[in-house]
């Protein structure tokens, strides 16, 4: 038996978290994702997601804003907050259609906007846009990390003036 893993345009394969109280739209997704040589894994509530983050950091969550219990919208503001998930991409993956849903999801943290029903190549291209952002960037270090690193230049710093 030989198995078969497509990456798409370059990107290598990812750990991808589907946020979706729909089943149907998380599976076509899922397969998308996957057929480009993606890792998928889905829960269907905001709840089970912050649960999953505590439990392991994926490299991209793809987020529902209209879902029961927590909204995407408290999701990723309690993403934004978290320590450890602070810089977590985020893609919202919403049926809401207006301009200004997709501004205050950008505005919340988002790094990317889908519209459902979606497109498979529109969602192939947007989840690449963002994991490819994210590759020139330094490994991910939790805020405490962030900010022990930024005291220690901040205390070597001759003249003391290096902004965190």
């Amino acid at each position: 038996m030989t198995i078969e893993i497509r990456l798409y345009q370059g990107i290598g394969m990812a750990r991808i978290v589907i946020v979706d109280d729909d089943e149907i739209v998380s599976e076509m997704a899922s397969k998308v994702l996957f057929d480009a040589g993606h890792v998928c894994g889905c829960v269907g509530d905001g709840e089970k997601a912050l649960d999953l983050l505590r439990w392991r950091r994926p490299d991209l969550l793809l987020l529902d804003h209209d879902m029961p219990g927590l909204t995407g919208a408290q999701v990723l503001r309690s993403i934004r907050s978290s320590p450890d998930n602070y810089d977590l991409p985020v893609i919202m993956f919403t049926g809401l259609s207006g301009a200004e849903d997709e501004q205050h999801a950008y505005y919340n943290g988002a790094q990317g906007f889908i519209r459902k029903p979606f497109n498979a190549q529109m969602l192939l291209h947007e989840v690449n846009l963002v994991l490819k952002s994210r590759e020139e960037r330094p490994q991910h270090r939790t805020l405490t990390e962030h900010l022990e690193q930024a005291a220690g230049r901040w205390r070597d710093s001759p003249d003391r003036r290096i902004m965190l």
